[in-house]
């Protein structure tokens, strides 16, 4: 189904505390929808660079996307070949490629009344696993472990800080005694440690108490060194799209998963692509957001229900960071599960009133 009408629509939504990204205190989540129009069918897809994590600001963003949306009116079929096609051919941004994939990918659901459905996809799992985001003084943290825990989460993830590594190891070793094998323990030191810092954390823990650890150390190529002088597996995030040779020179060995963040390795098909690539090297494929809106973690959901017969739990609870969203039902996962189909359906359900249209286009 060929778009006919574009929008970019424009929002600000405060976090419900300021967040913390890679140094940078970020006390709102500002962002584009990228709106299409076609036969009566309208659909949405985000594009957020996050200011820390993005090497594109927004309004470089906007530039892009707006240079980019007349090239709409080359589409045929809306189909998979057919975006593969007319993104990959463009240099765009990860961000931009992504909301714009998006929009394309929920146009085409949309306009036949059915799911996205991707190429050598798995049947969509009824439910997926999320994990639950940890962050702040330690006793902020056991206090939303145990919160979270009572609502039905099994699976948490513990942001760890250069310079408060005697307070995470205290946060662990109190989560451990509290949920022993009950819970499964995932940490994210976003590159934020040397390599002696990271060894000394890691032999610091209590033995199989954590699942991963998410880029240890500001060179990930010295994850198998790490591996080897810990015991502990990585988990590789930011290297995915800042070195993506990295992970074939790793190999799966030293690795417990890809954690697969979509607009910043530059789409639905790459990111797909990449679930695939760790499903065959035997890791869990975690896909995971930048603290985008319920627009963006909808799809993301599904993309995990057909990434894998068994879905490993995915890093979307950052919904939940958010003081309001988007979407009439924002994303939820109740009990710790999602419904991928349900919150699919609800990312398009978009409130006028949270957006501001800055810029449209007849196709």
């Amino acid at each position: 189904m060929k778009p006919l009408h574009a929008d970019i629509c424009r929002y600000e939504v405060p976090f419900t505390a300021p967040v913390t990204v890679r140094g940078v205190l970020l006390a709102t989540r500002e962002g584009l929808l990228l709106r299409l129009k076609c036969d009566g069918a309208t659909a949405y897809g985000e594009v957020a660079p996050l200011h820390g994590l993005h090497t594109e600001s927004l309004d470089e963003a906007i530039q892009a996307l707006t240079a980019f949306i007349p090239e709409l009116s080359r589409f045929d079929l809306n189909n998979a070949d057919d975006r593969r096609r007319l993104i990959g051919e463009a240099a765009l941004p990860p961000s931009v490629a992504t909301g714009i994939e998006m929009a394309l990918v929920n146009l085409e659901a949309v306009a036949t009344g059915s799911l996205p459905s991707f190429p050598d996809a798995f049947p969509p799992a009824s439910n997926i696993p999320v994990n639950a985001l940890l962050a702040g003084e330690p006793q902020a943290v056991l206090d939303r472990a145990a919160q979270r825990y009572a609502e039905g989460f099994r699976a948490f993830k513990l942001k760890v800080r250069k310079g408060q590594l005697d307070d995470a190891v205290a946060c662990i070793r109190a989560f451990h005694e509290a949920f022993g094998d009950k819970a499964e323990l995932r940490l994210d030191a976003n590159q934020s440690l040397d390599f002696d810092e990271a060894v000394e954390f890691g032999k610091a823990l209590p033995p199989d108490c954590i699942t991963y650890i998410e880029e240890p150390m500001t060179d990930a190529a010295l994850i198998p060194d790490f591996h080897a002088a810990t015991g502990l597996p990585s988990a590789l995030d930011e290297s995915l799209w800042q070195r993506p040779a990295l992970l074939d020179e790793i190999g799966p060995a030293p690795l417990g998963a890809l954690v697969i963040k979509p607009n910043c390795i530059g789409g639905i098909t790459k990111s797909l692509d990449l679930a695939a690539k760790a499903r065959r090297m035997g890791l869990q494929a975690v896909f995971s957001s930048a603290f985008e809106s319920s627009v963006s973690l909808g799809l993301y959901a599904l993309l995990a229900a057909v990434s894998s017969p068994t879905p490993a739990a995915s890093g979307l609870d950052t919904a939940s960071f958010l003081a309001s969203d988007l979407t009439e039902m924002p994303f939820a996962a109740p009990d710790g599960l999602a419904d991928p189909a349900a919150a699919w359906r609800d990312s398009q359900r978009v409130k006028p009133e949270m957006i501001e249209t800055i810029a449209s286009w007849t196709l």
